[in-house]
């Protein structure tokens, strides 16, 4: 059988009721050179035998069964099996346009230097308003450098949008297990590493949202465990080597953030916040500062940096601005966080 340019990755819990939209979506794929990978991982509903008549009818399914282990344990044993260069990840309740597979593979195609092109996004079925926002956030992120600024904010590359080549596996290895979002750590990883990231700015991808989603329903999606993932990642990248720390906000995201540099051993130095309620408290013993004074602040150490720590919808931009406006450079200087 002759090597396929691309791989999709389709990891299947109990979809019955999606994975027939998904697998014709695949099928109606303008871009005929690509194998799926399905992985059906324990399924008690009537998955494993959709997935076989599919099979039936098209010799570039290869199926991998496997008791129920998590969406982990079932990426991973796909990607053991992926033999493309590409790996296209897809979810069994969702759509993709039928120029995916095309304009992805051309991207990393034409730019060598690119490692990971996703999409824009369109929302499938009942649409919450939070997701809506999300949505909104994710599609006005497209270039590296976008992308690269937002990752300590929330995961700017949803998961089944992506295209990825398959050496950065050898390079930087699978999914891993740490109680947070495992396609975020895959991303946060990547970008510890250079690797560079792109999007092709049209919807190729319909998400589905549904309570039965992982993100709505698995711990390992919490707030929590996305600052506790953020954090991990800074410490061994932004935060490094840095004599000071100073978070822009003495709110919940700022707080709870903090927790774990405090934890780290890291040199938190101030709070910053516009709050008169605030300014002039302490946060975890140090003082919360109005931002006119982080100049000075600033000025006290070798090597700082600011983490502009707050979640209130805006609030982001206006930092930026201020920051901006105060000299401070983005992705050297400061980093927002939530």
């Amino acid at each position: 059988m002759s090597t396929p340019k691309v791989s999709v990755l389709l990891p299947c819990y109990n979809a019955g009721e999606t994975l027939e939209e998904t697998l014709a979506s695949i099928a109606s794929q303008t871009y005929p050179d690509y194998e799926i990978i399905a992985v059906d991982d324990g399924s008690t509903d009537g998955s494993p035998e959709m997935l076989s008549r599919w099979a039936e009818t098209d010799s570039r399914m290869k199926i991998i069964s496997m008791e129920h282990g998590g969406v982990i344990a079932a990426a991973n044993a796909g990607l053991q099996a992926c033999r493309g260069d590409y790996i296209a990840r897809m979810d069994a309740d969702d759509r993709m346009h039928p120029d995916r597979l095309q304009m992805q593979a051309d991207h990393l195609d034409v730019h060598p230097d690119t490692g990971v092109v996703s999409s824009l996004v369109a929302g499938l079925g009942k649409i919450r308003q939070g997701f809506q926002i999300y949505l909104a956030w994710l599609n006005s992120l497209v270039t590296d450098e976008q992308i690269r600024r937002e990752m300590f904010v929330e995961s700017p590359i949803a998961n089944p949008s992506a295209m990825f080549r398959r050496r950065l596996l050898a390079q930087h290895g699978h999914y891993r297990e740490h109680g947070w979002p495992e396609d975020y750590d895959f991303w946060l990883r990547l970008y510890l590493a250079g690797v560079k990231f792109a999007k092709v700015p049209e919807v190729l991808l319909e998400w589905r949202d549904n309570p039965g989603r992982l993100t709505r329903a698995d711990r390992r999606y919490s707030l929590e465990n996305f600052i506790r993932a953020k954090a991990h990642y800074m410490l061994q990248g932004p935060l490094k080597g840095r004599d000071a720390v100073i978070v822009w906000g003495a709110g919940m995201i700022g707080r709870r953030f903090s927790k774990y540099l405090v934890w780290a051993g890291q040199p938190l130095a101030a709070f910053i916040d516009v709050d008169p309620k605030k300014i002039g408290r302490t946060r975890r013993g140090r003082p919360v500062c109005h931002y006119e004074q982080l100049p000075g602040l600033w000025a006290r150490y070798e090597n700082p940096v600011i983490l502009a720590a707050v979640g209130a919808r805006g609030a982001r931009l206006l930092i930026r601005e201020a920051l901006t406006g105060m000299g401070f450079e983005e992705g050297r200087d400061w980093w927002g966080v939530a």
